[in-house]
C-alpha cells in the first residue's frame, strides 16, 4: 500500500493527524514526552506512523479518571449500559472495512481475517447488549423459616486489559464490552506492535461516549512493559486481563496475586488435532490447513501438532504437502493471498531456529522451512515436519506456521501424546466414530479448555467461553458465563419473620 493510500486509510478512521497519547475524552490526546512507539508494516518493514505513549503520570491520571467514571457508571442500570455498547458496535460496523484493513496493514493477517476480526467485535457487542438484561443471580432455600436467600452480582471497578498483537481488536472487545455492561470501566494497554489499531478504536469509543455525555468508561494507555507493570501492581485495578506469552503471564499472575487481585489469563497454546483411521481425510485436510496456516500460525488456537493414526498418516501427509504447495503467499491486502508475513523479524528467527531444532531432533521437513526474501523480509514458507516422537521442540509453542506430524496406533496413545504438553487451550479430533469422539470429549480425553469434533482448533464462536488450562492460564473470556469474572458475587439473606434463629441452635437472651 502506497504512502498516499495509507494516509487515506488513516483519514477514513479519523486518525490522519497522529498525536495520540492517553485518551480520556474525544480530543484529549496529550504529548507525554516519552519516546514514541513506531508502528511498522510487517509486509514491507516500513514505518507507518508514531504513537505517543503514556508515562507513569499520565497512566495515574487515566486510572483516576476511570475511578471517577466508575462511581456513576456502576449505578447506571445495566440495560442502559448495554445501549452504549450497542451503539459502540454500530459505530464499529460503520468502519468495518477500514478497521479491518488497518489490522492487516499493521499486523499482517490477510484482509478477510482482518475484516472478520472487526466483525467479531460487532458480534460481541450484540452479545453484551443482550447480556445487559441477563446478569442473573440464584435464589436459594434457607434452612431458617421465613428467610429468603439469594445472590446478586456487583461491578468490580476499573479493570486492566492487556492485549496481544495478533488480535488487536477482538480480544479487547471480549473483555471491554462484557465488563462495560457489568458496570466496570476499562483501562487498555494494547500491544506496542499494533498501536494504530488501538488508537482508531479508541477514537470510535470516544465518539460513542460523547454521544451519551460520558467519559472515562473506555480508556487507552499506549505503552510498553512499563505500563503493563504499573497495571499489574496497581491495587486500584481489582482485575487484570492479560493475553500474551506464558512467561510474561506468569509474572503478571504473581504480581497481581501478591496484592490479592484477580487475573484472567489467556496464554500459550500448542494445539493438536487427532486424526483417526476412520476420519474424512478431505474434511480433515481443510480443517488442518486453515488451523495451521491462518494468520501465519500466529493465533493462540493455531494447529501445531497432528497426531494421525498409522493407517492413514502417509496419505494425510501427502494431502497436506500438496495443499501447502499451492498456498498463495504475498501482500495480505491482495484478495487472493492466504498467507501474509510474520509480525517481526524476531518471529522469523524463532521459526528458523525451531525448524533447525526439529531436524536435529530427528524430524523430516516435508515441505517449507525457508524464508521468502523475494516476497518480503518477514515472509516464510508454511512448513510441515514429520517427527518420530514428541520431542522437546514439539512440546514448545512456536508462534509461526510450523506443523508437526506424529503417528499413533491406539487412541490411548494418541491422548497421551495430545495431553503431554504444558499448554491446554484448543484441541480437535476428526473421526466418524461416535464412540471415539465421546472418548475424546470425556474427562479422560482432551485436557484443553476447547475440544472439537470434525472441525479444527482455530477460532471459536463468541457464544462459548474462550480459554484453556495448564500453562494457558485458566482464564475464560467472551461467551457463556464468562461475564462473572468481571463482577463480584454477594450472597444476601433477608429475615421477614419476628424471630432470630441462630446457628447451631445457640440462644442469646436480650
Amino acid at each position: 500500500m502506497s504512502e498516499k493510500n495509507i494516509q487515506a486509510l488513516l483519514t477514513r478512521l479519523n486518525i490522519a493527524e497522529m498525536n495520540p497519547g492517553v485518551c480520556t475524552g474525544p480530543d484529549d490526546w496529550t504529548d507525554s514526552g516519552a519516546p514514541p512507539i513506531t508502528s511498522y508494516n510487517p509486509s514491507t518493514g516500513e514505518a507507518l506512523a508514531q504513537v505517543i505513549p503514556s508515562t507513569a503520570d499520565t497512566y495515574d491520571s487515566l486510572v483516576r479518571t476511570a475511578q471517577d467514571a466508575f462511581s456513576t457508571w456502576r449505578e447506571t442500570p445495566a440495560p442502559r449500559r448495554g445501549l452504549v455498547v450497542r451503539d459502540l458496535g454500530i459505530a464499529v460496523r460503520e468502519s468495518l472495512e477500514p478497521l479491518g484493513e488497518l489490522i492487516t496493514l499493521e499486523m499482517g493477517k490477510i484482509r478477510a481475517e482482518g475484516i472478520g476480526e472487526v466483525q467479531e467485535m460487532i458480534d460481541i457487542c450484540d452479545f453484551a447488549t443482550g447480556l445487559s438484561r441477563q446478569l442473573y443471580g440464584l435464589t436459594m432455600h434457607s434452612e431458617r423459616p421465613k428467610h429468603r436467600m439469594y445472590e446478586q452480582w456487583h461491578p468490580l471497578g476499573p479493570i486492566g486489559v492487556i492485549t496481544a498483537f495478533n488480535f488487536p481488536i477482538a480480544v479487547w472487545s471480549w473483555n471491554a464490552t462484557l465488563a462495560a455492561v457489568c458496570g466496570d470501566t476499562i483501562i487498555w494497554k494494547p500491544s506496542e506492535l499494533t498501536p494504530l489499531t488501538a488508537v482508531a478504536l479508541q477514537h470510535i469509543a470516544n465518539r460513542v461516549m460523547a454521544d451519551y455525555g460520558l467519559s472515562g468508561i473506555f480508556n487507552l494507555a499506549a505503552g510498553g512493559p512499563d505500563i503493563g507493570r504499573l497495571m499489574a501492581g496497581d491495587a486500584r485495578l481489582p482485575l487484570v486481563s492479560f493475553t500474551g506469552s506464558t512467561k510474561v503471564g506468569r509474572t503478571v499472575a504473581q504480581t497481581v496475586a501478591g496484592r490479592l487481585g484477580r487475573t484472567i489469563l489467556e496464554l500459550g497454546g500448542n494445539n493438536a488435532i487427532v486424526v483417526a483411521a476412520d476420519a474424512d481425510l478431505e474434511l480433515a485436510t481443510r480443517g488442518i490447513l486453515f488451523g495451521a496456516v491462518g494468520t501465519a500460525g500466529q493465533r493462540c488456537t493455531s494447529t501445531r501438532r497432528i497426531i494421525a493414526h498409522r493407517a492413514i498418516v502417509d496419505q494425510l501427509a501427502d494431502r497436506l504437502v500438496r495443499a501447502y504447495q499451492h498456498i498463495p503467499v504475498g501482500d495480505p491486502l491482495d484478495e487472493g493471498t492466504l498467507l501474509g508475513p510474520l509480525v517481526t523479524s524476531a518471529a522469523v528467527e524463532h521459526m528458523e531456529a525451531a525448524v533447525r531444532q526439529a531436524v536435529a531432533e530427528g524430524g523430516e521437513v516435508l515441505t517449507g522451512g525457508h524464508t521468502l526474501p523475494t516476497v518480503g523480509p518477514q515472509f516464510i514458507e508454511p512448513t510441515i515436519i514429520r517427527m518420530p516422537t514428541q520431542t522437546e521442540i514439539v512440546r514448545q509453542e512456536t508462534f509461526a506456521p510450523i506443523l508437526y506430524i506424529l503417528e499413533y496406533d491406539k487412541l490411548e496413545e494418541a491422548m497421551r501424546l495430545h495431553n503431554d504438553v504444558p499448554q491446554g487451550l484448543s484441541s480437535a479430533i476428526f473421526t466418524d466414530s461416535l464412540r471415539t469422539a465421546e472418548n475424546f470429549l470425556a474427562s479422560t480425553g482432551s485436557d484443553c479448555g476447547i475440544a472439537n469434533v470434525n472441525i479444527g482448533t482455530s477460532g471459536a464462536e463468541i457464544g462459548g467461553a474462550f480459554g484453556g488450562e495448564k500453562e494457558t492460564g485458566g482464564g475464560r473470556e467472551s461467551g457463556s458465563d464468562a461475564w462473572k469474572g468481571y463482577m463480584r458475587r454477594q450472597t444476601n439473606t433477608i429475615n421477614w419473620s419476628k424471630e432470630l434463629p441462630l446457628a447451631q441452635g445457640i440462644r442469646f437472651e436480650s
